[in-house]
């Protein structure tokens, strides 16, 4: 009885340095975050503004003037 849990244990062990051996010592494990910076088209802008707008969180006069921003931004950015 005694026999087999001594073999149980050395097998125990035998494994975790197995994969100890597997993760550490000498190779970079670190993982690089690259940061994705995504902007939003001018139709999302465009549907956010006006949904804005819907909800009362902006009144007509904003609603208008950024939205003509908007669009002229995007006539410049397109001529460009």
């Amino acid at each position: 009885m005694t026999y087999f849990r001594v073999c149980a244990v050395l097998v125990m062990l035998a494994f975790g340095l197995t994969l100890a051996g597997c993760c550490g010592g000498g190779s970079d494990t670190t993982v690089k975050k690259t940061e994705i910076i995504s902007t939003p088209t001018l139709g999302k802008q465009l549907e956010d503004l006006d949904q804005a707008y819907k909800s009362g969180a902006i009144t007509k006069e904003e609603y208008e003037k950024t939205r003509q921003n908007m669009l002229d931004q995007a006539g410049k950015e397109k001529k460009e």
